[in-house]
């Protein structure tokens, strides 16, 4: 059995979703927003168990996150922030919510509802939306603009739709025609009247970093009850990647050292240094300063600086590092994103 007490707390109120079931007697997946504070836990265990199938909430804390939000025991976890992590090894299903940073959107079926599914042999990734995940998307102004106008109701804040140019600066920044604003470098426009969005992107010089959403993905979260922040984006379109290095000792060794330090978003965190020219390290494309992730697919989030040590020396000629450099660092930070494991050059 393994057990994972992820760290979370609270923000948005309980979404209450519809209990309809299908001819089958079958439940439909629920979908619980859960966001933390360095202090705060989510309040249950993920475990793996002999005796059924699946990734299986446990051990949900009276009066925590988990249990106000209404998760159950006995449900089985089907999505991590919009991917489908029922067919995936228990550890990195563990892995993914640790790098979710302060936030994490969970899709979960109860345990009856689940079984009955495998024995019928559904496809249960059919039961869940194809795509949830609004975007991240990064602008670069040119002569004749950002490329996107906006609109919204006459007298009504915080309702911005976007028009797009084809071919412009947002298009291919990856901004979809007429998708939804809403939030501009970090920080939400549901306030904003439209003079006042207009000056913030004045205000923006030549850059801006826009959090959109189809209609689609607006009316999902909107039904739910969920607010839709930069930590659920998909990040796929941003110029800022974590890069996986795949570096094979040499007979001098890896050729780096790696120091523990203070991250831009306020924790600690384990960064590269002293990087050796001509060496494997350097070779593989290593760069001073680059901040680790990952240790061969697993996160390191909460590990320590020996911890991290021992897990790059667990295989004795050969490692997978995933590292950040220090301008997407700050950047992810500054726009409430978690780990950028979903961004990987």
């Amino acid at each position: 059995k393994f057990e994972f007490n992820p760290k979370d707390g609270i923000d948005n109120p309980a979404l209450t979703l519809t209990e309809d079931t299908d001819a089958e007697g079958m439940g439909e997946p629920r979908f619980y927003l859960l966001t933390k504070e360095s202090t705060e836990t989510f309040g249950f265990c993920l475990h793996e168990e002999l005796s059924c199938h699946g990734h299986v909430i446990r051990q949900i804390e009276l009066g925590g996150v988990a249990q106000r939000r209404g998760l159950q025991d006995g449900d089985r976890l089907l999505q991590v922030n919009g991917h489908f992590v029922d067919h995936m090894d228990h550890q990195r299903v563990v892995q993914r919510i640790k790098a979710s940073g302060n936030q994490v959107l969970l899709a979960v079926l109860d345990g009856d509802s689940y079984e009955a599914a495998k024995s019928l042999g559904r496809d249960l990734s059919q039961m869940l939306p194809a795509d949830i995940h609004p975007r991240l998307c990064h602008i670069t102004r040119d002569k004749s603009g950002f490329g996107f106008s906006v609109s919204g109701p006459e007298g009504t804040k915080g309702t911005f739709q976007l028009s797009v140019r084809q071919d412009g600066p947002a298009d291919r920044a990856g901004v979809p025609a007429g998708s939804w604003l809403l939030e501009l470098n970090g920080d939400s426009v549901k306030s904003y009247s439209h003079t006042q969005l207009t000056k913030k992107l004045k205000q923006s010089g030549n850059k801006v970093t826009l959090l959109v959403a189809s209609s689609a993905v607006e009316e999902f979260y909107r039904l739910r009850g969920l607010r839709v922040t930069a930590a659920l984006a998909d990040p796929a379109w941003l110029p800022f990647k974590a890069r996986e290095l795949h570096i094979v000792k040499g007979p001098a060794g890896y050729g780096f050292l790696l120091k523990e330090d203070d991250c831009s978003s306020g924790g600690i965190g384990q960064f590269l240094w002293d990087v050796d020219v001509g060496l494997p390290a350097e070779q593989a494309g290593m760069k001073e300063g680059d901040r680790v992730l990952a240790v061969n697919g697993e996160s390191i989030e909460g590990l320590d600086h020996e911890q991290t040590v021992q897990r790059i020396r667990a295989h004795e000629d050969r490692v997978t590092l995933l590292v950040i450099d220090p301008a997407g660092d700050e950047f992810y930070h500054s726009v409430g994103f978690g780990e950028p494991w979903g961004a990987v050059s």
